[in-house]
């Protein structure tokens, strides 16, 4: 009842096309992006393409369009990656005796498998995020993070959370085609409630993910906030710097400038005397921006 076509030769493709009398979307029309080329009814099957992620244990998952085939007796799937879904799902339908007793029990199920794959992964995203988030928010007595670090984090975890949200507006065009598509083909209530429950899954996941997207924006400003703070503290210590050090400079200059007629060039205190002025004149603004609370 499954064909599963991974990256089919032109060859097999026209051996499923004699089987089924469809035609097989190529790679090029699965990755049309407009909607009547990814959900459409043609020859008495139902096409339905999705964009999938592979490899998703890292951040930087593989995403590309699935294209699954509905008809009276067969489900075609055709794909050019490896989403996860794919390879557990029948060795635990296998493993765990599920009735899949027709092809659209099959799409169905196979659909909750990559749904509840796409939750794992968001479930993981949260974690991480949460986990920068208290990097971000440390006590002060902590160890300051590194900030490049931390915006880099933050844009992998940005990247894959806006991957996943659009693998789930794919699933949820999907998911509402389907059923629409099993009301006109009078499939089972079974089915058409379940397929009723992945529409809710998912729409629950995308409020979940673009949550974490705009807490990936908090975070985002948040971290850059820091970054100003720091540099404005920077800029602080070098301003205060330089308003204390200029009396005592403004001093230095007047007494180098060694005009003839300067009293204080003939006082056996005077060099004493222009150290004390200046120190005293760098001690009065430092004191004056302590009390104002400034440093």
């Amino acid at each position: 009842m499954w064909l599963d076509l991974v990256s089919p030769t032109r060859e097999e493709e026209v051996a499923v096309e004699r089987v089924l009398g469809l035609d097989i979307p190529t790679r090029e029309e699965m990755n049309e992006i407009e909607i009547s080329s990814r959900l459409y009814l043609e020859g008495g099957g139902t096409f339905m393409t999705a964009i999938l992620p592979a490899h998703t244990d890292g951040d930087d998952p593989e995403m590309a369009p699935v294209t699954f085939v509905l008809t009276a007796d067969h489900l075609v799937t055709v794909r050019y990656h490896e989403p996860r879904a794919f390879t557990s799902f029948p060795p635990r339908a296998e493993r765990t005796g599920l009735d899949v007793p027709n092809p659209e029990s099959i799409l169905v199920a196979l659909l909750e498998a990559v749904v509840d794959r796409l939750a794992d992964i968001l479930e993981r995203a949260a974690r991480d995020i949460d986990a920068v988030s208290r990097q971000i928010f440390r006590p002060a007595k902590d160890a300051a993070p590194d900030n490049q670090k931390t915006l880099e984090e933050i844009g992998r975890k940005g990247d894959l959370t806006s991957n996943i949200r659009d693998s789930l507006l794919t699933l949820e065009r999907l998911a509402g085609f389907l059923g629409h598509a099993t009301v006109q083909r009078e499939s089972p209530k079974e089915i058409r409630e379940r397929t009723k429950t992945l529409s809710r899954d998912i729409r629950s996941l995308l409020d979940h993910a673009g949550f974490l997207s705009q807490k990936m924006t908090f975070l985002l400003d948040a971290t850059l906030g820091m970054i100003n703070i720091e540099q404005n503290a920077i800029i602080k210590i070098f301003s205060v710097a330089a308003v204390i050090f200029l009396p005592p400079t403004l001093i230095a200059s007047i007494y180098g400038m060694n005009f003839q007629h300067m009293p204080e060039l003939d006082w056996l205190l005077g060099y004493p005397f222009a150290i004390a002025l200046m120190v005293v004149s760098a001690i009065l603004p430092y004191a004056y921006f302590k009390q104002r609370g400034w440093l």
